[in-house]
């Protein structure tokens, strides 16, 4: 029977582990508050409810 490879299997943790952490950074960089699906359409909204009705968004 082969023996475990420990650094192999410690090496994926800290993969996982790098994953979790740069995943969290962009959800909190991106402005996630809430998690919820509903942030990403309050942001695509936003900028154009800064105008005025009837005025087009300068582009």
């Amino acid at each position: 029977m082969a023996k475990p490879n420990y650094s192999y299997e410690k090496r994926q943790r800290e993969l996982e582990k790098k994953k979790k952490k740069e995943e969290k950074a962009h959800k909190k960089s991106s402005g996630g508050g809430g998690g919820s699906s509903n942030d990403t359409t309050a942001q695509e909204q936003s900028p154009a409810a800064g105008t005025p009705e009837g005025e087009a968004p300068a582009a």
